[in-house]
């Protein structure tokens, strides 16, 4: 779905208003920690998929997802109420995997960074101990 303006603007407006309905309406303390990542709008308004992510663990989170699946129909009349649209676009919540997998590229990184900076400080330390090349003792 490639955006445009009109369909940018919509999107952040439903995930906005998302927010409010998901907290005030639904109520579930376990999507208290729940994040909207992004919401992308087909061009003819029909569909909005939400990205969110989720504290918990994988099956916690295939659960959450499924819940604000199923209480889809009553967000999106909600939202209906709420939005001056035409259309109302059918909502579809998938767990963002982005950002679980922007954290694990970070980690590899740092460890990446840490080994780098122990080798260089393994290799400073034997050349302190090593003789230099054409030192014998001897003078």
């Amino acid at each position: 779905m490639k955006p445009t303006p009109r369909t940018r603007r919509v999107g952040e407006q439903i995930r906005r208003d998302l927010a409010e309905l998901i907290r005030d309406e639904l109520r579930d303390p376990r999507l208290a920690l729940l994040s909207m990542t992004s919401v992308e709008v087909s061009r003819d308004m029909a569909y909005a998929r939400i990205y969110v992510t989720l504290v918990g663990d994988a099956s916690e989170r295939v659960e959450r997802v499924a819940e604000l699946n199923r209480a889809a129909p009553l967000l999106r009349r909600e939202l209906g109420r709420r939005l001056r649209l035409r259309v109302i676009p059918r909502l579809e919540f998938r767990y963002d995997e982005v950002v679980e997998r922007g954290a694990q590229l970070s980690a590899l990184i740092d460890a990446a960074v840490a080994a780098d900076a122990q080798r260089h400080r393994d290799d400073s330390d034997a050349s302190d101990a090593a003789p230099a090349a054409g030192d014998d003792g001897h003078e």
